[in-house]
């Protein structure tokens, strides 16, 4: 290999012959090795702009390492009396089921590029539980989840799913929250 000076100031041509073949695939497979392994992603969504941005902070990553995102949204029924007390819990559960898995879908289209593979899947049940569960069959390598930043009172009653998830996944957590500066690239 030679180097030689360019037309313009600053630059350098570097000349090369057959033999640096192996010179240039060291470089360049260097170059593209990340020190993590990230091939599946674990991104719950309850539909909310927060959850939508942890979605767009997980799409890079997913597409830097051709990892795969599960979108997740874990529904409540929120069970209550019907008309005469009784409660339809199949009727409540299959409706909140059907009603996530549209809104999935949804999000799916309208978010996620062509070259990032996903699926969808909706679960029953406490979130955060629901979240670590799901974390630990796939396995996932990594949740981005956000966090609305709840404090007081309303933290304290409503508690927070993103600080759960911290405390009891299997795997790294990215947590986003809604008001934060943004540190992705246009």
């Amino acid at each position: 290999m030679k180097a030689k000076p360019a037309q313009h100031p600053g630059e350098v041509t570097f000349e090369l012959n057959y033999k640096d073949d192996s010179l240039l695939a060291a470089a360049s497979s260097a170059a593209a090795k990340s020190p993590f392994n990230i091939k599946h992603i674990l991104v719950p969504i309850d539909f909310s702009d927060c959850s939508r941005k942890a979605l767009d902070y997980a799409l890079p990553l997913a597409r830097e390492h051709k990892a795969v995102i599960t979108l997740l949204h874990v529904a409540n029924p929120g069970y209550s009396g019907g008309v005469y007390g009784g409660v339809d819990y199949a009727y409540l559960e299959r409706s909140a089921t059907d009603e996530a898995e549209a809104g999935l879908a949804k999000v799916a289209q309208e978010q996620i590029p062509e070259d990032v593979s996903a699926v969808t899947l909706v679960k029953i049940g406490a979130a955060w539980e629901e979240i670590v569960e799901v974390a630990t069959m796939l396995p996932a390598d990594l949740i981005v989840i956000s966090t609305h930043g709840r404090t007081g009172l309303k933290h304290v009653f409503i508690g927070s799913v993103a600080e759960h998830v911290v405390q009891r996944a299997p795997c790294p957590v990215f947590v986003v929250r809604e008001q934060e500066r943004d540190i992705l690239a246009a």
